[in-house]
């Protein structure tokens, strides 16, 4: 039954590889069971309910890419956009939590309605191949430094804005342990890679967060939740409570719209919907072209399964109680263990949906111990470099730009809409529009991208 439905033969895989790549999706995407609380709670949200509709978001997103397109890719309530959810359209904006869902609703909906007319599809196969070759690389760029980040590898820095881990004597026992045990994850994920190990990510993830145990055992590592340091030892397994998940389900539907006038509805509504769109489509182009999924001419088949896929996990994770869920680049994990079909994804969304049983468990796994996953598929993304032709300085220019933006920018979305209008502007400055063939839908991204940046 799973050959016919998922066509392993045919995609080159089978069930084993499939459930570990599976696995190791989930493994790097289980810390928005933690962050995903965290940052709705701040918006006045009940935590134990966001946590419980941010794992049946990301179940039924993902299940539903896995039924309608086939594809390896998870989904889940994605960063950033929950900060600019709680931080900015409730705390700073002032609008209550239901109208923000309300927003995130809508925009689901538009999104549907834009995939099953092709409009999200058009624009996907309007972006040029190197163009999807440089997304690829700054998807890995991107991932690496969120990696370093989680890790406390990379830090802040008054003087140059970011530095590296000082393991000053003072914070050893906490920021200074933790960067080195992700250091030798780092070390133990590429020995175990090098030796071909399946599931070698997975191994890793496992292998630092029960180094980081011993060192809590030892006295080594000293938690401090006041300080965000939290124990690695799980103190409960399973957790059967709830009924939280009434606080935030189906509160869309009660927003209070006498409070918030149309434009600004709209203008909240389209930040959602515009960042979305091209981290959605980032993800998709980044993804399937480290698992060379796309066709000769840079193309994705079934596609509109896949964008139909995420717009309907946005409505219903917002009925749920969450912010926009959308398709995640960590997917590149299950990819890089061999993941290339929906049973994949059905790995990792039926561990979302087990994760409510067991999330005292799951919620335990610290940052520091996906963060070396994070840092090594980044490493593998990288290879989508070789595509550019760097020798073509009007492609090339334009794809470093779009690169070096997605971390520095700290977006996909930004880094896209860099290397979109650098890409257009540049080839129709140098008079070769005609012979890249750009499209008519590629001026009206540059024109849609250069707007924003006026007046959003």
């Amino acid at each position: 039954m799973l050959e016919k439905l998922f066509k392993l033969k045919e995609n080159g895989t089978n069930v084993k590889t499939e459930i570990m790549a599976g696995v190791t999706t989930f493994m790097t995407m289980a810390y928005i069971l933690a962050v995903n609380p965290n940052i709705l709670s701040a918006a006045g949200m009940d935590a134990n309910a966001v946590l419980i509709a941010t794992a049946l978001a990301s179940f039924l997103g993902t299940l539903t890419m896995a039924l309608l397109a086939n594809y390896p890719f998870a989904l889940a309530p994605g960063m950033g956009l929950n900060a600019y959810f709680a931080y900015t359209v409730v705390l700073q904006m002032g609008y209550s939590w239901q109208i923000a869902l309300m927003t995130v609703f809508v925009e689901g909906l538009i999104f549907i309605v834009m995939s099953l007319t092709n409009v999200r599809e058009a624009i996907f196969n309007a972006i040029p191949m190197t163009l999807k070759s440089a997304v690829s690389v700054g998807i890995g760029l991107f991932i690496a430094f969120i990696g370093l980040q989680n890790a406390k590898l990379i830090v802040n820095d008054d003087a140059t804005l970011l530095t590296y881990q000082k393991f000053a004597a003072e914070e050893f026992s906490t920021v200074g342990i933790t960067a080195l045990l992700a250091l030798m994850g780092v070390l133990l994920t590429a020995v175990l890679l090098i030796k071909n190990i399946k599931g070698g990510i997975l191994f890793g993830i496992l292998g630092t967060w029960i180094l980081g145990i011993l060192c809590e055992v030892a006295g080594l590592y000293v938690p401090n939740p006041d300080s965000g340091w939290y124990s690695t030892i799980p103190h409960a397994l399973v957790s059967f409570d709830f009924s939280s998940i009434g606080q935030t389900f189906g509160q869309v539907f009660r927003a209070d719209f006498s409070v918030i006038g149309v434009l600004d509805f709209i203008t909240i509504m389209f930040s959602f919907l515009f960042v979305d769109l091209f981290d959605t489509l980032g993800t998709l182009i980044g993804v399937s072209s480290k698992a060379n999924m796309l066709d000769k001419n840079g193309r994705l088949p079934r596609i509109k399964g896949a964008l139909l896929a995420d717009a309907i996990a946005t409505s219903a994770g917002a009925v749920l109680g969450t912010s926009t869920t959308t398709t995640y680049v960590e997917s590149a994990a299950g990819v890089t263990q061999g993941g290339r079909t929906g049973l994949t994804a059905i790995a990792a969304g039926m561990l979302f949906l087990l994760s409510i049983f067991f999330s005292p468990l799951f919620l335990t796994i610290p940052s520091f111990a996906t963060a070396p996953a994070l840092i090594i598929v980044g490493f593998y993304m990288m290879g989508s470099v070789a595509k550019i032709d760097f020798n073509d300085m009007s492609d090339a220019i334009p794809a470093f730009l779009c690169i070096i933006a997605m971390p520095l920018a700290y977006s996909i979305s930004e880094g896209i809409s860099i290397g979109v209008i650098s890409w257009t502007i540049i080839n129709l400055i140098t008079g070769k529009a005609k012979e890249k063939k750009i499209s008519v839908l590629m001026y009206i991204l540059t024109v849609l991208f250069i707007l924003k940046y006026i007046f959003l």
